[in-house]
């Protein structure tokens, strides 16, 4: 890439993560080691959760969380289609039956009630994700899988470090995954992680993942047919770094956050990001907009060409999971998920990392602004 191409994310790395690496390469475990073991505790401490597994990938999480809980083939999933679509793939390969609930218009998580509308006999959990950093109606969602007797899944991929009644988002489902590839804002290339407080379901989880230790005295026995799903020391090295960087990840990507804000704030008609009244606080996964309802989907899409040619990388937040091609084919259908497809159409990820200057930051703003004029929309844009 050119010197002066600006991408949408950069992983904040230090010299402390090459290290940590480095000392994982030199020493005579790669996988299943200490560092695992060291970053598993420290995440749910960090949670205050009792419980970590490590694993490969969110994905692999999610499914073996819906294995743990006996979930599979004929049984539905309540999952939005929505934002970070990795996760929501586990219903599908687990056998289970994803059921597409819509989003909340201004917090784009998922809406209880639309959830509720949703839940059947053969519903057996529901997925919800803190979107784009922003956590998910907690309190409602809980007491509506409480009186239904469903499993309620926390995927937290987007959200490390945000705040709901007080409490760090990983902290409400029964069990909760999170992804740390990138873009993500605790990044080790690959890998994640399922917290829980309960230690059968910790049990059945390291079950899945991989061999029992006490079948690791061989290279080829195994009581059971695992995924094979563990996560290497040396991504753990990585995540763990980062893990006990966190604070100081956050505080530079808040200072980034501070200057789109106040780029942005000053065009007529921009709204501020919305937080819900409960929310404590919220660290964003990716810097996005929201376009006016003067924009279509083509127009966006020349302002992320726009911003390609001034060396600027952006994206389309979200295609809506139920309009992709596997889904479709499976009977899904445009109109399902009404207010997920108005939102997708206009939202605008801009690079979001601590490595932005302000001076870059402004232009990515008065590049976008320009380019929304260049469309014919004028200033019809809004956060």
């Amino acid at each position: 890439m050119s010197e002066t191409w600006i991408p949408l994310s950069d992983p904040d790395i230090t010299l402390a993560e090459i290290e940590a690496v480095t000392e994982v390469l030199t020493s005579p475990r790669l996988s299943g080691g200490p560092v695992v073991e060291s970053f598993e505790a420290e995440f749910a401490a960090y949670l205050g959760r009792r419980h970590a597994v490590a694993v490969s990938s969110g994905t692999l999480g999610l499914m073996m969380c819906l294995r743990a809980y006996g979930i599979g083939r004929g049984d539905e999933v309540v999952v939005s289609p929505y934002s970070w679509h990795q996760i929501a793939h586990a219903a599908v390969l687990s056998s289970a039956v994803p059921v597409f609930a819509d989003i909340d218009y201004w917090s784009c998580t998922l809406s209880s009630e639309k959830v509720e509308a949703k839940i059947n006999a053969r519903t057996r959990a529901v997925v919800a994700a803190n979107t784009n950093g922003h956590p998910a109606p907690w309190n409602e969602l809980r007491a509506l899988a409480e009186h239904r007797g469903i499993v309620l899944i926390e995927d937290s991929t987007e959200a490390i470090g945000s705040l709901y009644a007080g409490r760090r988002v990983g902290s409400f489902g029964d069990c909760a995954v999170f992804d740390f590839s990138q873009p993500g804002i605790l990044t080790c290339g690959e890998g994640g992680v399922v917290v829980t407080d309960d230690a059968d379901i910790a049990a059945a989880l390291r079950q899945h993942r991989t061999r029992c230790r006490g079948d690791r005295f061989s290279v080829s026995i195994t009581a059971r047919p695992p995924y094979q799903a563990g996560m290497s020391d040396i991504t753990a090295a990585l995540a763990l770094t980062q893990l006990r960087r966190i604070d100081e990840i956050l505080s530079r990507r808040k200072l980034i956050e501070g200057h789109y804000f106040d780029y942005v704030k000053s065009f007529e008609g921009i709204k501020d990001p919305y937080v819900a009244p409960e929310v404590d606080e919220v660290h964003w996964f990716l810097y996005l907009v929201h376009l006016g309802t003067r924009f279509t989907r083509s127009s966006r899409d020349a302002i992320i060409e726009d911003l390609r040619v001034e060396a600027v990388e952006a994206a389309a937040f979200c295609q809506p999971l139920h309009l992709q091609r596997f889904y479709l084919d499976h009977g899904h259908h445009k109109g399902e998920c009404p207010v997920t497809e108005k939102v997708a159409d206009r939202v605008l990820a801009l690079p979001f990392h601590a490595h932005l200057t302000e001076d870059q930051v402004a232009f990515i703003v008065q590049t976008a602004k320009d380019a929304s004029i260049n469309v014919g929309a004028g200033s019809a844009i809004y956060l």
